[in-house]
């Protein structure tokens, strides 16, 4: 299965028309990012209910923290509704930079996620909750189950997914890092009691793909800065890559001096946190996340040098 996502830093209808492209090539999930410097993630979902026919629709992903949990239970259950039955909730704990910059306290991660989604199935259910702070609350309508994917990358965030949620969003490019994370989250299956086949495994990939695989390659170059930058030492560490190097690019973002951001990527770094090259080196990829117990395999940003372009030859020549 093969899903893609779209920032909403374009209209809305521009989304839309690169869903409708995407769904017509063949991608079967479209995710929309969320964060408050873009669009708003459930208007470009509506838009994009009414453009598109078959693909699922996702948040990919939004969190407990800039939203409260029955705003989002009741945002999703919207596009559910005009969507014909197609979303998907995407939720994790967020970017810690972001609510910084929004003075927002991000405090116990896990706690939150945990809570909010317990409180979300509730509510979808039409239940009255009176837990996780609420005093009971309750939807006045329903529109159906919703899956609920967990966006996760530490330890125990993914047990946790494989506990409590019907999916996970990994956000990783390489096989080492699914050989790490699977496990985890098979596990929290199984202390759970549940059957770890029941919970789809998501490669929320930075996925660049052209003709020219140096086009492809530089395109993604500014997405891994970012990676790299946000990457604990243990991820670094992992694939090779000295963690003082993640230190010296965030520093190059943090100062706006993004020739030095560009410049510090290395090619290690390029095979580490994306797929990205021609078609078939794309392909051989995506073929050895398979085998790690990947389910899914999202096509991240930047998806490639053109997008519209990328996307035709992505569902030509991967999909």
């Amino acid at each position: 299965m093969f899903g893609i996502e779209f920032v909403p830093a374009d209209p809305a209808l521009k989304i839309g028309y690169l869903a409708k492209l995407a769904e017509d090539v063949g991608f079967e999930t479209i995710w929309i990012t969320d964060h408050y410097n873009n669009r708003d993630v459930y208007s470009t979902l509506a838009v994009l209910s009414m453009l598109t026919n078959r693909v699922k629709l996702g948040t990919g992903v939004t969190n407990p923290y800039t939203r409260n949990a029955a705003i989002t239970a009741s945002s999703i259950s919207a596009i559910n509704e005009l969507s014909g039955g197609r979303a998907i909730l995407g939720i994790g704990p967020g970017d810690k930079a972001t609510f910084d910059a929004m003075g927002i306290d991000w405090d116990k991660p896990l706690t939150r996620v945990k809570e909010s989604i317990a409180a979300i199935k509730a509510l979808l259910a039409k239940e009255r909750v009176n837990q996780g702070g609420f005093n009971g609350a309750q939807l006045a309508f329903s529109s159906g189950k919703i899956p609920i994917y967990m966006g996760a990358q530490g330890p125990k965030m993914l047990e946790l997914s494989g506990a409590i949620a019907d999916g996970v969003l990994i956000n990783a490019s390489h096989p080492d890092d699914f050989k790490f994370a699977v496990p985890m989250v098979r596990q929290g299956a199984e202390k759970a009691g549940r059957n770890p086949g029941d919970v789809q495994v998501c490669a929320y990939t930075s996925f660049s793909a052209d003709k020219d695989q140096g086009k492809a390659i530089g395109a993604a170059k500014m997405v891994v800065a970012f990676i790299v930058a946000g990457s604990p030492d243990m991820v670094l560490e992992r694939h090779g890559i000295d963690p003082q190097e993640g230190k010296n690019i965030a520093a190059s973002i943090a100062k706006g001096d993004f020739g030095s951001v560009m410049g510090g990527v290395t090619s290690k770094m390029i095979e580490a946190f994306s797929i990205s090259g021609a078609p078939e080196d794309c392909r051989a990829r995506v073929d050895e996340l398979l085998k790690t117990g990947v389910n899914q395999v999202v096509v991240g940003s930047p998806i490639g040098p053109d997008k519209e372009r990328s996307i035709k030859l992505i569902g030509k020549k991967v999909l």
